[in-house]
C-alpha cells in the first residue's frame, strides 16, 4: 500500500473528496487536496476517472531535516528508482516555509545529486507551472517547519488538460472547475442541462462526458487514453493498465440520455464550442446555439442551469453587469420554474441582483479572480431520492 495525494483547486477539497469516494477511494481532506492510502490501481483509477482533481501525487518520502547534512542523508534513502528511470529527466519544484533550510535552490541542488547518484537521471529546476510534468518526471518538494514532504507526480500534464479545448473564448473556465459545478449540482446525467453563457463550451462538454460515462482521460472520439507520468515509471504494469482502460471503455454509453444545451451571444464562441465538443467526442450530444440569454433554448420538465456568467474582464460597465444578473434572475423565474441553478459568482452583491436566494457552497478562484460556487433551487443527492449533498 502506498500514500497518494490528489491536488485540488483551492477551496473545493471536500468536493474532490466526494468524487473520489464514488470511485472507491476513501480519502482524507487536508489543505490543498485529498490524501489516501491505497494500491497502485487506486492511483491509476483516480488519474483516469477523476474530473475535479488537478493532479495526483505519490508520496516518496517524509522526513525532518534542519541541516544540509541531514537532508543529504535522508535524500539518499528515498527510493528514487520507483519513479525515475535511468537516463530520464527529473523536474524539481521546491517550496520552503518557516524552515531552517530556506534556500530553495540549495535544497534542489542536494536533491539533484541524490537523484543522479541513485538513478543516473538528470534534473532541472523550475518550469512553466502549466506545462510542468509533461516532458519530465516532476518531483514536488514541500518544506514546512523543517519537515520535508517529497512527492512524485503520477499525472504528467495537469488533469484539467483533457486535450479537447484547443479553441477558447474570453475568460475560459478550466475543465475541472466545470466538473466541480457538476458535482455541486449532484447532476446525474439524466435530466436536462442548460448553460446560457457557455463560451467555448466547457460546462456542456464536461456534462456530456459525464452523461456518457466517458472518463476525462478518454475524452476524444477514439476514446484513446492520454499519456500519464506513471506510464514512464520502471515498475509500470502496462497489461494491468490496458485492462483498466478497456474496462472503462466498456462502460461508455453510445449517447447522452438527456438533452444538453449551450448557448452564447457570440458566434465565434459557439464555433469554438462546437469544435471542442467534436474533439471530445460528444458533438452529437450537445445542442449549441447562438443566442442571447433571453432566447436560450430551454427544454420542458425540470433540470439544471449551470453557468459561469460574465464578470471581470468579460464585462466593463458595472451598471450593465448588474442588469445582466437581474435579467438572469428573471430568466430563471419566468422560464425555468423549479430548476436547480449552479453558477460561479464574483460576489454577494451580484448574487442579490438575481433575487434567487443562492446558497454559497464553496469559495475558489477562476482566472485569478475570487469566486463563490453558489446553488439555488431543489437540492438532491446524485442518486434519485437522495437528500442535499453536503461538503463538510
Amino acid at each position: 500500500m502506498e500514500e497518494f495525494f490528489a491536488v485540488s483547486p483551492p477551496g473545493v477539497e471536500s468536493i474532490v473528496a466526494a468524487e473520489l469516494g464514488r470511485l472507491g477511494i476513501a480519502g482524507r481532506v487536508v489543505r490543498g487536496g485529498v490524501e489516501w492510502t491505497g494500491d497502485v490501481s487506486s492511483m491509476r483509477r483516480a488519474n483516469l476517472h477523476a474530473r475535479t482533481a488537478a493532479r495526483v501525487l505519490a508520496r516518496a518520502g517524509v522526513f525532518r531535516a534542519r541541516t544540509f547534512f541531514e537532508l543529504e542523508r535522508h535524500a539518499a534513502r528515498v527510493q528514487w528508482g520507483r519513479f525515475v528511470g535511468s537516463g530520464s529527466t527529473v523536474q524539481l519544484r521546491v517550496t520552503s516555509r518557516k524552515s531552517r533550510l530556506y534556500h530553495e535552490g540549495a535544497i534542489a541542488e542536494r536533491l539533484t545529486r541524490a537523484i543522479a547518484a541513485s538513478t543516473g537521471a538528470t534534473a532541472v529546476v523550475g518550469a512553466d507551472d502549466e506545462r510542468e510534468g509533461e516532458a519530465a518526471q516532476l518531483v514536488v518538494v514541500r518544506v514546512d517547519r523543517d519537515v520535508f514532504t517529497i512527492s512524485a507526480d503520477t499525472s504528467g500534464a495537469l488533469l484539467h488538460r483533457r486535450g479537447y479545448r484547443q479553441e477558447t473564448a474570453l475568460a475560459p473556465l478550466r475543465e475541472n472547475l466545470a466538473a466541480v459545478l457538476i458535482e455541486v449540482a449532484a447532476w446525474n446525467g439524466t435530466e436536462p442541462l442548460v448553460d446560457p453563457f457557455c463560451g467555448s463550451g466547457t460546462i456542456p462538454i464536461e456534462a456530456a462526458l459525464l452523461a456518457r460515462r466517458i472518463p476525462p482521460g478518454l475524452a476524444n472520439p477514439e476514446f484513446a487514453p492520454r499519456r500519464y507520468a506513471f506510464e514512464r515509471w520502471p515498475g509500470h504494469d502496462a497489461d494491468a493498465w490496458d485492462r483498466e482502460v478497456a474496462a472503462a471503455r466498456a462502460e461508455i454509453r453510445d449517447r447522452a440520455p438527456c438533452p444538453i444545451f449551450g448557448s452564447d451571444r457570440s458566434a465565434a464562441a459557439i464555433r469554438a464550442a462546437r469544435a471542442n465538443a467534436a474533439r471530445a467526442g460528444v458533438a452529437s450530444d450537445i445542442e449549441f446555439t447562438v443566442a442571447a440569454m433571453a432566447r436560450a433554448p430551454v427544454p420542458s420538465g425540470a433540470g439544471v442551469l449551470m453557468t459561469n456568467p460574465p464578470y471581470g474582464v468579460r464585462v466593463t460597465v458595472p451598471e450593465a453587469t448588474r442588469r445582466l444578473y437581474s435579467d438572469l434572475g428573471r430568466f430563471v423565474r419566468e422560464r425555468l420554474g423549479a430548476w436547480r441553478v449552479v453558477m460561479l459568482s464574483p460576489g454577494v452583491a451580484l448574487e442579490r441582483e438575481t433575487r434567487l436566494g443562492f446558497k454559497a457552497i464553496a469559495e475558489t478562484r477562476n482566472g485569478g479572480i475570487p469566486v463563490r460556487i453558489v446553488l439555488t433551487g431543489p437540492q438532491r443527492g446524485r442518486e434519485n431520492g437522495g437528500g442535499p449533498r453536503r461538503y463538510d
